[in-house]
C-alpha cells in the first residue's frame, strides 16, 4: 500500500495541474472576447492615423523624388536657355553687321550705277558729237572735191585715193 499512496498523490497533484492549466487557459480566452469588445475607440483612430501617416510619409517621398527630378529637369532647360540666349545675341549681332554691310554695299551700287549712267550719257554725247564731226568733215572734203575738179579740173584719181585713205583709217580704228 506504501507504493499506492505515492502514485496516488502524484497523479492527483499532476491531474490538478492539468485541469488548472486548462481552467487558466479557457479564462485567458474568455477574458480576452470580453476585451476585445470594450476596445477603446481612440486606439483604433490612433492606429488608423498611424497607418495614414506612413502611406503619406510613403507618398511625400516619393513627391520628394519626383520633385528633385523635375528640379534637375529646370536647372538644364535654364542653362540650355541661357546658352540659347547667348546664341541669339551672336546671332543678333551677325544680323545687324550684315544688315548695315547690306546698306552700304547697296549705296555703293547706287553710286556706281549713277557713275555708270553718267559715263554713258558722256560717252553716247561723245559718238553723237564724233559721227557730227565725220560728217562735216566728209562734206568738207567732198565739197572740196567738187571745187577741185570744177574749178581746177582735176581727175578723178584724187578722189579714189581720199576715200582709200579713209576706208584705211576707219579700218584702224
Amino acid at each position: 500500500m506504501f507504493m499506492e499512496l505515492p502514485q496516488d498523490p502524484m497523479l492527483i497533484a499532476g491531474g490538478a495541474f492539468l485541469l488548472g492549466w486548462i481552467m487558466a487557459k479557457i479564462g485567458a480566452a474568455l477574458s480576452r472576447r470580453s476585451k476585445a469588445g470594450k476596445r477603446d475607440p481612440l486606439d483604433d483612430r490612433i492606429r488608423s492615423m498611424d497607418a495614414e501617416l506612413r502611406i503619406a510619409q510613403g507618398e511625400v517621398s516619393k513627391l520628394k523624388i519626383t520633385f528633385e527630378e523635375r528640379e534637375k529637369e529646370v536647372t538644364k532647360a535654364q542653362k540650355l536657355i541661357e546658352g540659347k540666349d547667348g546664341e541669339a545675341l551672336k546671332r543678333t549681332g551677325v544680323i545687324e553687321k550684315l544688315t548695315s554691310d547690306l546698306k552700304e554695299s547697296v549705296q555703293k551700287i547706287q553710286e556706281l550705277q549713277t557713275e555708270l549712267t553718267e559715263r554713258v550719257s558722256e560717252n553716247m554725247k561723245s559718238e553723237v558729237k564724233l559721227r557730227d564731226i565725220e560728217t562735216e568733215l566728209s562734206v568738207a572734203q567732198a565739197s572740196r572735191n567738187m571745187i577741185s575738179t570744177a574749178v581746177l579740173g582735176y581727175a578723178e584719181a584724187p578722189v579714189k585715193e581720199t576715200e582709200r585713205r579713209r576706208r584705211k583709217r576707219r579700218k584702224n580704228d
